[in-house]
Formats: structure tokens, C-alpha cells, sequence
């Protein structure tokens, strides 16, 4: 799957008044600097309809890779439970079978009597996922946070002004030293990373089935 860059051309001329930015160098810093930025967060982050993912099931809580999670009539949220050995695939209910709460699918133990698909195996606790679950689903933002904007921007601005991650040059009696923010080739700063630590996704959280 392609992603389009987190920011565009116009916009990162637009942070960059005055300076004439070739259209083939600004895209290519902006994919650098969309990269970067997904690789840390771990998160596409742009909008993606009805990606299909199978995930590790087994306890209560089910964690989708991507967030935010968009539901709506548009963009319905399928999950079907796989139990290992079956070769079938359960469809599971939301408000029935599970609660989503954010970016989480939620079993627990209802006050009324449980379905047949409530927990693999049955002799399971009440609310156990099955051992694989398949989720189609909708997630990413439609509009770019502006705090990630912002962090794409510096990036590839940077990446622009100093390619080559040259720490000082001179050309005759001028001398010019560049900062650590200035390294180019899409470095992220200490600030960069504690405005993206509210989007990052932590490796351990989400486990990928077979």
C-alpha cells in the first residue's frame, strides 16, 4: 500500500516563503519526512478505508494496529473470530459479542446469558477472544494533526537546506554552522519526539496472527 505524504508540496512552499522549492526535491523530502514520522509512531496516520488485518486473540482485549478507528455507516467495522483448527469464521457483534472502547475491542462478562460465540474455547473464561481474529476496519485522519504537520514541515525543510548533513562550511570570509535540527535527511529532534509520543504506537501492544 502507497501512502500519500503527510504534508504537500504547496504547503511546504507556503513554510518556506521566498525560497524557490523544485517540485521533484520537495516531494521527495516529503516522503522522507512522512516516513520518518510513521516509522517512529508507528501509525499510517493519513486515511485508510476497510484494511483487513488478522490479529493474536486469546484474552479480553483486542488492539487495533491503527488508530483513530472510524466507524460509521460508511465504514462499518467487520470482526469474524477464528478458533484454530476450525477452519471457520464467527462473525462477532459489536454491543453483542464485544465493546469498543477507542481503538479497542473489548470482550467481558455480560449480565445476560452469552452467546455461542462468547469465548474460544468454551471452556474458556466467560469473554475470551478467539485464538485469531479477522478485523476489517477504517482508521487514520482525514486532516493531518497540525502538531504533525508541523514536525513534517521541519523535516523536510531541513532535509532541503542541508542534504548532505554538513556540520559547518565557509565560502570565503562567510562561515555558516548548522544545528542538530538542521542535519537534514529527516532527523527527529527531542521535541519532535515528545509532541509525536501521544501518536505512538508501543511495539509490544499489538500482536499479529498468523
Amino acid at each position: 500500500m502507497t501512502l500519500p505524504s503527510l504534508v504537500t508540496v504547496d504547503d511546504l512552499r507556503d513554510y518556506l516563503p521566498g525560497v524557490t522549492v523544485p517540485t521533484r526535491s520537495a516531494e521527495l523530502a516529503l516522503r522522507i519526512a512522512s516516513r520518518v514520522i510513521r516509522r517512529h509512531t508507528r501509525q499510517t496516520l493519513t486515511f485508510v478505508a476497510d484494511e483487513t488485518v488478522v490479529l493474536e486473540g486469546g484474552g479480553r482485549t483486542l488492539a487495533l494496529p491503527q488508530r483513530p478507528l472510524v466507524v460509521d455507516a460508511a465504514h462499518p467495522l467487520t470482526v469474524l473470530e477464528i478458533p484454530d483448527g476450525t477452519g471457520i469464521e464467527v462473525p462477532a457483534v459489536e454491543g453483542r459479542d464485544f465493546l469498543r472502547k477507542g481503538d479497542e475491542l473489548e470482550r467481558g462478562s455480560p449480565l445476560y446469558a452469552p452467546t455461542r460465540t462468547m469465548g474460544w474455547p468454551f471452556n474458556r473464561p466467560l469473554g475470551v477472544w478467539a485464538d485469531r481474529v479477522k478485523v476489517t476496519y477504517s482508521h487514520g485522519y482525514t486532516e493531518v494533526p497540525d502538531d504533525i504537520l508541523g514536525i513534517c514541515l521541519d523535516l523536510a525543510s531541513a532535509t532541503l537546506s542541508n542534504p548532505r548533513r554538513i556540520r559547518s562550511e565557509s565560502a570565503g570570509a562567510t562561515s555558516v554552522t548548522y544545528t542538530v535540527e538542521t542535519f537534514g535527511t529527516a532527523s527527529l529532534t527531542a521535541d519532535h519526539r515528545r509532541t509525536l509520543r501521544s501518536y505512538r504506537r508501543p511495539a509490544h501492544s499489538i500482536r499479529q496472527g498468523a
